[in-house]
């Protein structure tokens, strides 16, 4: 709730009864008017024309409304007051550090029982949500009792959002096939990474449904990359540092066409970590500095040492009917070698579309 606030010469003090203070710049303020002159509640889009406002405008008057849930402000350029909510300010807070991002990091020891969902009980709106939280929150889920035909993978991703087409199409099919050109095809171990660090925007989801398997080995394996990311701050802050700030470039070569992009294996935002970008298979070369060449190959070592001990994999055979559906943007993923029969379905989900989902919840 808000305590009290103060007008400054060019921003608004807010106090708020868990002790934080924040200053509310004027102009940002007005620019984020919400009242039927200055924005489309059917559109959820700004109306206000902003480089009409005057820089340094004023506040003629605020108070604090509904018990600390509001406060209404007077602009000079408007005969009537507006509503700011105690949410929509608190929620605006440069670097709040009481905000929590709902985000479990786990050990393998850490994951339990509860990652699987029953598709049946996820097809409901409860479930759904449970199920949404759950993936939000560890970053992969196994839904179980699965029809084992493609149309159920489509059913799962429309729940959330929608199908994304890539190189590989919408949805897919495939087995152990020497003749595609990715190492997904292959019977031989994947060792943790993530996919499309070739693509400018990579796949936020990746579902995968066990169709059949008459095999021995083939184990799904999950790291969570966030986690990694954590206990190298903690522990090797230096590496941790390099992996934050070399653009390390990923390329697909195959299929008609030549694909590339680069970005941090550690992609910071306002210093969060949000997404961890590893594929040793798809990294294409690149030059720096000695000195950085040194430093980063021994970043990705002390990483991949990380990312392939034992404490950090979670594994599992996935059998069929079981689906395996992880973040792409911080999940790596990797898979056991195996003989025999693997058949595998699957598609991608766009990262913009989960989080819409989770925001439709209320879960982010």
């Amino acid at each position: 709730m808000i305590e009290s606030i103060k007008i400054l010469q060019s921003s608004l003090r807010v106090r708020f009864k868990n002790k934080y203070e924040e200053n509310y710049p004027n102009i940002w303020l007005r620019d984020h008017t919400k009242d039927e002159r200055n924005w489309d509640k059917r559109s959820h889009q700004r109306k206000t024309f902003t480089a009409s406002l005057d820089l340094n405008i004023k506040i003629k008057e605020a108070k604090v409304r509904d018990d600390g849930n509001s406060i209404d402000i007077l602009w000079a350029d408007m005969n009537n007051s507006v509503q700011y909510s105690y949410k929509y300010l608190f929620k605006n807070i440069l670097n709040n550090k009481s905000k929590s991002n709902n985000l479990s990091l786990w050990n393998k020891n850490e994951i339990k029982d509860d990652i699987y969902i029953n598709y049946q009980n996820l097809l409901k709106d409860d479930g759904f949500k449970i199920f949404l939280k759950k993936l939000y929150s560890l970053g992969f889920c196994v839904i179980t009792n699965c029809e084992t035909k493609l149309e159920t993978v489509e059913i799962i991703a429309n729940k959330i959002g929608y199908v994304r087409q890539s190189i590989f199409g919408g949805l897919w099919e495939f087995e152990s096939n020497e003749d595609m050109a990715d190492s997904a095809y292959t019977q031989e171990e994947l060792r943790p990474h993530t996919d499309s660090t070739y693509s400018n925007d990579a796949p936020g989801l990746q579902l995968l449904l066990c169709c059949d398997y008459k095999a021995n080995g083939g184990e799904s394996i999950m790291v969570d990359g966030f986690n990694i990311g954590e206990t190298m701050k903690k522990n090797n802050k230096h590496l941790f540092d390099i992996l934050s700030k070399i653009d390390v470039p990923g390329k697909y070569v195959g299929d008609g066409v030549i694909l590339e992009a680069k970005r941090p294996i550690f992609k910071l935002d306002n210093k969060e970590l949000v997404q961890v970008s590893f594929n040793n298979y798809d990294r294409t070369e690149f030059r720096i500095d000695e000195k950085a060449t040194n430093q980063f190959y021994e970043a990705i070592k002390k990483f991949d040492e990380l990312a392939n001990s034992d404490k950090f994999q979670w594994r599992h055979i996935l059998k069929p009917g079981e689906l395996l559906i992880f973040n792409n943007w911080r999940i790596l993923h990797g898979r056991g070698s195996f003989t025999g029969k693997r058949k595998m379905a699957g598609c991608y989900i766009n990262m913009e579309d989960f989080r819409s989902a989770c925001k439709i919840h209320g879960i982010m």
